[in-house]
């Protein structure tokens, strides 16, 4: 669909043999093992995403979720995953959570792929502790996102990726407040209304704001 990059969420699930395995999946993880079988691995998922497209792994790891593991025992087999990609891929990662604590341990295990901070609302405060721990994107809601809120946080040097936006008003809206990137369901709709019917844009790393 000529989409940029895709946005995906990755958990630890039990693979039956006394492991885990590492798969990708929105909802709390189902209770029964061939459920769990059933769900798609996180290597398939980055073989679908080819060799051009932004990756931006959230990592599942919080209450609101459907639970918070203290030890992030997800966290190094997701980069040990990532990082078996090569350097090829170094520019097309970022990885997102809602937990401030699993983002600060992926940044202490592999400070070089960059961080997002995911939440609803980018509040001055949460802003400045973005800032503080080093990480270089918030990604609100798209229901907060206002003039102001998004000029306070590229003050602040964070690239703004929001989330979730299907409607065609709204995302043209967005790119005239200069939003960095949206996560949508329907990219077609989005590139149509951006003007991007044409050739496939391509954008070579997630950046850094000025």
């Amino acid at each position: 669909m000529g989409a940029d990059g895709v946005e995906l969420d990755v958990r630890l699930a039990p693979d039956g043999r006394g492991g885990n395995r590492l798969v990708v999946y929105h909802d709390a993880l189902p209770a029964d093992q061939p459920a769990l079988d059933g769900l798609v691995g996180f290597d398939d998922v980055l073989d679908a995403c080819g060799d051009r497209m932004l990756v931006n792994v959230e990592i599942k790891n919080s209450a609101d979720d459907g639970g918070y593991d203290p030890t992030m025992a997800v966290v190094a087999p997701t980069i040990a995953a990532m990082q078996r990609r090569g350097p090829g891929w170094s520019e097309r990662w970022l990885i997102s959570s809602f937990s401030m604590s699993t983002i600060d341990h992926c940044r202490r295990i592999a400070p070089d792929i960059p961080t997002g901070f995911l939440l609803y609302d980018p509040t001055h405060a949460a802003i400045a502790a973005t800032i503080r721990h080093g990480h270089r994107a918030i990604h609100p809601w798209v229901e907060v996102l206002d003039a102001d809120r998004v000029e306070a946080c590229h003050a602040a040097g964070l690239l703004v990726n929001t989330w979730t936006c299907n409607d065609a008003d709204r995302l043209v809206e967005l790119a005239e407040l200069h939003v960095d990137g949206v996560c949508t369901d329907v990219p077609d709709i989005a590139l149509a209304a951006l003007g991007r019917t044409g050739d496939r844009e391509v954008i070579p790393s997630w950046g850094t704001r000025a």
